[in-house]
């Protein structure tokens, strides 16, 4: 299993948000490293999201919304989101949802 996953709820419409394109990157330092790239499946979810492990570090989701807002015919303030995050266990799974309406969003640590 990837030890980062993800999905996406959309919380304007009550149902998963499939097909939003989104990628994994690691920050090092000044770099930028994508890990992986993806699109959420018909449940809003992305199950196997990079490698099966990662190592402590920073590292960001950046999800595609505006694209998402087109496809369903939604405003959308927010075009990009991207939830950068710190992680400290190499062992741990790490699953991080993205809930989304056309002008917030919000997200947790989830499990």
């Amino acid at each position: 299993m990837s030890a980062v996953t993800t999905h996406v709820l959309d919380t304007a419409h009550g149902r998963p948000a499939g097909g939003v394109r989104l990628r994994l990157e690691h920050l090092d330092g000044d770099r930028v490293v994508v890990l992986a790239e993806a699109a959420t499946d018909e449940d809003g979810r992305v199950r196997d999201l990079g490698p099966d492990r990662v190592e402590p570090g920073t590292y960001r989701l950046v999800f595609d919304v505006a694209a998402y807002a087109s496809a369903t015919g939604q405003a959308c303030f927010f075009p990009e989101v991207g939830l950068t995050f710190a992680l400290t266990d190499a062992t741990l799974h790490h699953h991080v949802p993205l809930l989304l309406s056309p002008f917030a969003y919000s997200t947790y640590r989830g499990s």
